[in-house]
């Protein structure tokens, strides 16, 4: 296991001030990784321990927002246990897959589908809190929750775009109301991934839960920003994350 006194005190202290800033953008859009994962690798830790990392911090933030989200009656457990389900199973299976193999191929695809995310959220009539048809029942829906689960597992950016992306436009679901129940399935799969990478030994404890601190803080209050002003500002965040996570990974196929 990797020693984690070999980061100094200034990058426990920096990481944890930026995962403040991540998890203020995470609970309201999801895409804090296009911070904090850039700022990680910069540690010089492996790769695996990165992602192992993150996903603790992560977790931490995703279940603050989660339970301002329900607080605020965006989603119930009972209703939306079986979609949590299939992302934790989904992210499990992806978190044991990177841990073998090279994420390349996705570092290709990704960027396209966060295009049509941007593309989706700016042109659709979906894309606002009054709830519309659905198109996929909540069990022909499982499937999807799963497979953005192990992509969550496997990969990570842009998972919870993919989510609220298809809440609206699959299931129906109002923005503000997609993004809250996001945020459940985000922990779920989180949580899967977390169980998976420190089973694996790649995980630092003492910087995921500084970090997770820095979290749980940014998604107290960008949770209050989204229950508050709803599309109006999870739109516009959502199509700037998406744009912006797009350009960070197409920027990574010329610059590895």
């Amino acid at each position: 296991m990797h020693d984690p006194m070999i980061l100094s005190g200034w990058f426990y202290a920096g990481l944890t001030a930026l995962a403040v800033v991540t998890g203020f953008i995470d609970a309201i859009a999801g895409g804090g990784g296009l911070l904090m994962m850039p700022a990680l690798i910069t540690t010089g830790l492996p790769p695996h321990v990165v992602l192992g990392t993150n996903k603790v911090q992560s977790i931490c933030g995703t279940t603050m927002a989660a339970w301002r989200y329900r607080k605020a009656g965006l989603f119930s457990i009972a209703e939306s246990w079986p979609k949590a389900l299939a992302s934790l199973a989904g992210a499990a299976a992806g978190a044991w897959l990177i841990q073998h193999m090279d994420a390349h191929v996705l570092k290709l695809v990704v960027p396209l589908l966060l295009m049509a995310v941007a593309i989706y959220t700016v042109v659709s009539p979906r894309m606002d809190d009054g709830d519309s048809r659905s198109r996929l029942s909540e069990r022909q829906y499982l499937p999807v929750s799963g497979a953005i689960g192990f992509y969550d597992g496997f990969f990570g950016p842009g998972a919870g775009q993919f989510y609220t992306t298809s809440l609206v436009a699959l299931r129906g679901f109002g923005l503000t109301r997609a993004t809250g129940l996001t945020k459940f399935l985000n922990v779920a799969s989180n949580f899967a991934s977390a169980v998976v990478f420190a089973a694996g030994g790649q995980v630092l404890w003492l910087l995921g839960l500084c970090m997770g601190l820095g979290a749980i803080a940014g998604a107290w209050l960008g949770s209050h920003a989204a229950t508050r002003f709803g599309a109006r500002v999870i739109r516009p965040l959502l199509v700037a994350v998406s744009l912006g996570l797009t350009g960070r990974l197409v920027w990574g196929w010329f610059h590895p």
